[in-house]
């Protein structure tokens, strides 16, 4: 596994990359900004050299800042929430595209906020859209080199995005339970379906989006 991270979360992936190491697996840590095509190109590459190759890619990266009106958003956050969860998501893809074997797996990482947009998270909702249509269009590219892409749609789910400007405080506060299941997901309960869709298990199973959202679906 490859582990992108920003220098100051250099302590973090050393932990994550012990948590792999003690599972007799193997771990690259590769620090660098994924808002910078030159390093999404290197990033592929060194991936391949660190691992041996490389069959499962898994785009997983977002920004996502709430702002109550669109004359709120900056153009500098609509920048870097463009770069990180489309224009990285486009290099590092194109990148590896052509190191993908026959019968690997793209997954990237939409959200029921691409057709249940929230009126705060304008920018980053047009992303998760842009995720969709990225994740169908190219599943038929590559499906010709039998490699299948799909995508994973969570709805509220705990994650470091939310408590740190993700949401407004207020939201925070009752995040998820608007859900069906009356509560937000965990992380944890997104990975059987990434699991799923990076086996063999899925062969039959391309252009799809996957929601786990606690119940209020995806189309």
């Amino acid at each position: 596994m490859a582990i992108v991270y920003l220098p100051e979360e250099e302590k973090d992936a050393r932990e994550v990359v012990e948590l792999i190491q003690a599972e007799g697996r193997k771990a690259v840590a590769i620090p660098g900004d994924i808002k910078d095509e030159a390093f999404c190109t290197q990033l592929v590459e060194t991936a391949v050299s660190g691992l041996g190759g490389l069959d499962i890619l898994v785009n997983n990266a977002g920004k996502q800042r709430t702002q109550r009106e669109v004359g709120e958003i900056t153009s500098e956050q609509f920048d870097a929430t463009l770069k990180t969860n489309l224009y990285a998501m486009f290099w590092i893809t194109k990148a590896a595209e052509t190191r993908l074997p026959e019968g690997a797996a793209v997954i990237n990482t939409a959200s029921i906020q691409a057709v249940e947009p929230s009126e705060t998270l304008l920018d980053y909702a047009m992303t998760k859209a842009a995720i969709v249509a990225f994740t169908k269009a190219l599943s038929k590219q590559l499906i010709k080199k039998g490699v299948r892409v799909n995508a994973v749609a969570p709805g509220p789910v705990w994650t470091a995005l939310q408590p740190s400007g993700g949401q407004t405080q207020e939201k925070v506060q009752h995040f998820g339970e608007g859900a069906p299941l009356g509560r937000p997901g965990q992380p944890v309960e997104l990975a059987p379906v990434y699991v799923l869709l990076a086996s063999q298990e899925a062969s039959f199973i391309t252009g799809e989006v996957y929601g786990v959202t606690g119940g209020e679906g995806v189309v």
